[in-house]
């Protein structure tokens, strides 16, 4: 192999995370202004209905032969991606992007953590605390956030988990076409609390155009391309990037919704993503990635 070539093999599945995670903030940065008019669940209900019509007609996942065994996979997969979907926009209602990203960011972080239950590991998972700390209202006066929004993104994170540990099984089995099938199946979880929650709003033709843009930029691109990243890069590399994703949220919150962060949570944030990279670098070294966005 010629070193052009593993450079190029090196540097296409990190280029296709990177779009993963700047696509899945700017679609939340774009699905926040659907709130007033269907509130966090009829966002989530559209997003992942619209998601799932074209990943299905692209991807075609019927044709894919499924076993009992790989249908629990999926399923648990699907579930965890619709309530991971649903309780990170219950948690934007009253939390900052970048806040709620960091916060959601504990579930990869605890799946990264108690794979090695090493010593050391101890280390990043009070920082980790730490961080979170910074974030709880009373500790600092400009710094405080909302008690229930902050447990909805914490609800979010650990869904994550199991969509990291759920996805990589079903992934493996499946490639590419079990992004269609878990946001098939978590569309079809979560749109009657949203069809509850919106009623005919849901129908109001004004809506389409977001709702269309949220559903390709926040699920049908980016959980298309990490579907293909996790299986081509290490679990190291994959992690150190992922670890990225609270900055690129709260750049994207500051850049399209005017959420201005005051420097403790800066600071809280910047601690959760160096627990995570210190987590992701001392982990042992792995043939594959382990982790995936929300």
């Amino acid at each position: 192999m010629s070193t052009s070539t593993s450079l190029r093999d090196l540097l296409f599945p990190i280029g296709l995370l990177l779009i993963a995670m700047a696509s899945i903030q700017s679609g939340a940065s774009l699905a926040k202004s659907l709130f007033p008019v269907i509130g966090a669940p009829g966002t989530t209900a559209v997003r992942l209905i619209f998601a799932a019509l074209i990943l299905l007609a692209v991807l075609r996942p019927w044709q894919t032969r499924i076993t009992l065994r790989n249908l629990r996979h999926v399923l648990v997969y699907g579930i965890s991606l619709g309530l991971m979907n649903f309780l990170f926009y219950m948690s934007l209602r009253t939390v900052p992007l970048g806040i709620a990203v960091a916060l959601e960011f504990t579930g990869p972080l605890a799946v990264a953590v108690f794979s090695s239950r090493r010593r050391v590991d101890f280390c990043w998972v009070g920082l980790a605390i730490a961080g979170m700390v910074l974030l709880v209202p009373g500790v600092h006066s400009a710094g405080g956030i909302d008690v229930t929004g902050a447990l909805y993104a914490l609800g979010a994170g650990v869904c994550w988990a199991l969509y990291i540990l759920f996805g990589q099984k079903a992934g493996e089995a499946h490639g590419i076409q079990t992004a269609a099938l878990g946001v098939a199946i978590a569309a079809i979880c979560i749109a009657p609390f949203g069809i509850y929650s919106a009623g005919n709003e849901l129908l109001n033709l004004g809506i389409l155009p977001a709702a269309v843009g949220v559903a390709i930029l926040s699920t049908a691109l980016p959980y298309s391309l990490e579907m293909v990243a996790l299986t081509r890069m290490p679990a190291r590399t994959f992690g150190i990037l992922m670890s990225l994703e609270p900055a690129i949220g709260a750049l994207s919150g500051l850049l399209f919704l005017g959420e201005k962060l005051a420097l403790n949570q800066w600071m809280a944030i910047a601690a959760i993503i160096t627990a995570s990279v210190g987590a992701t670098l001392t982990l042992p070294r792995q043939p594959a990635a382990t982790a995936a966005a929300d």
